[in-house]
This record gives C-alpha cells, sequence and structure tokens, in this order.
C-alpha cells in the first residue's frame, strides 16, 4: 500500500499544528463517524474498512512529505520535528465490512490523542463514505433484481483506477454477484 499521509485537508495539520502549539496534541480524544437520516436512505452497508486499516499501517511522514510541507511555510521547525517521529497510537472500533448500518449510529469510532485523531479524519471519511455509499446502492440493487444475478459495471464511470478497485470491492461486500472489472474480478 502508498504512503496516504498527506491525502488530507491542509485545515487538519493546520489544527494539527495548533494543538502541538498549545500542547493539547496528546489529549484523547473520541470522533465518531456516521451517516445522517436522509428521506429515502434507512440503511447503509460499511465497507472500506480493509482500506481504512492499510491506510493506519503505513501512517508516517516521509522525508519528502516534511520537506513540502516546510515550503509552505506554515509549519514551524518543532511541529515538523514532531511529524517526522510520528506514529499513530490510538484505537480504531468499527462494525465489519457488510455489516447493516443505520442513520446516526457509529460506524466508526476513533479514540485517539487529539492530533492524530484530527490528521486522519478527512482520509477516514474518504474512504468509508465512497465505499458505504457503493455498497449500499449494490445492496438496494441487489434486493430489487430477487434472485436475478447482478454484475457491477461500475468501472467505466468510476473516478480513476483506486475509485473502479475499490468501487468494485464495495459492490461485491453490497451483494454483487460479479464484475466487469477483470483486474478485480
Amino acid at each position: 500500500m502508498r504512503n496516504l499521509t498527506l491525502m488530507t485537508d491542509l485545515y487538519q495539520l493546520t489544527m494539527m499544528q495548533g494543538f502541538f502549539k498549545n500542547g493539547m496534541h496528546k489529549r484523547i480524544a473520541f470522533f465518531d463517524l456516521f451517516f445522517r437520516t436522509q428521506d429515502q436512505i434507512n440503511y447503509a452497508i460499511m465497507a472500506g474498512l480493509e482500506q481504512v486499516v492499510d491506510y493506519i499501517k503505513n501512517l508516517k511522514f516521509s522525508d519528502s512529505d516534511i520537506d513540502y510541507l516546510k515550503s509552505l511555510n506554515l509549519f514551524d521547525t518543532d511541529f515538523l520535528k514532531y511529524l517526522k517521529d510520528f506514529k499513530f497510537t490510538g484505537d480504531i472500533f468499527s462494525v465489519e465490512e457488510g455489516e447493516v448500518v443505520f442513520p446516526n449510529e457509529p460506524i466508526l469510532i476513533v479514540k485517539a490523542p487529539m492530533g492524530q485523531a484530527q490528521l486522519i479524519e478527512t482520509t477516514l471519511l474518504n474512504i468509508i463514505n465512497h465505499q458505504t455509499l457503493i455498497a449500499s446502492k449494490a445492496a438496494r440493487i441487489v434486493e430489487a433484481a430477487g434472485e436475478a444475478q447482478v454484475i457491477e459495471f461500475g468501472l467505466r464511470r468510476a473516478q480513476g483506477p483506486d475509485a473502479g478497485i475499490y468501487g468494485t470491492r464495495a459492490a461485491m461486500i453490497g451483494g454483487c454477484n460479479g464484475t466487469s472489472n477483470v483486474m478485480s474480478a
């Protein structure tokens, strides 16, 4: 898995530096990932946990990451040194992939030092939202199809190779019987 540490909003890093400068970065924080009630959406199918685990395992700032952040002239030297030695030490609790989840109930819970929790928020939302959306839509189509086989063809419309691969994976979690995506098959 490639290093996705900088796949975050700049806001998360500037907030993280603020916590660091004020000595708050080590305070334990919790956040829940959930979806809100929608008129026609009363359940979802959780997907993306495997990629979340890979992301967390590979979370570290490379020398080139530190050099890039330094070039922005936004971050103090002591904060950049902290990032150089960064390691995620928190806990993540989640329902299993393929589980039915409901509005306003936690899908994933992060318990971590505040700076660490702040850093990973955007990426966790990106991974879980994308794959849960596709798994949930697939589940609804499979349900509507009854006993008919459902094959997903999402690769043609996916926003890039990663979305195609992870979208296929999510559609299979949602109950599709097959895929047009040869690489994922």
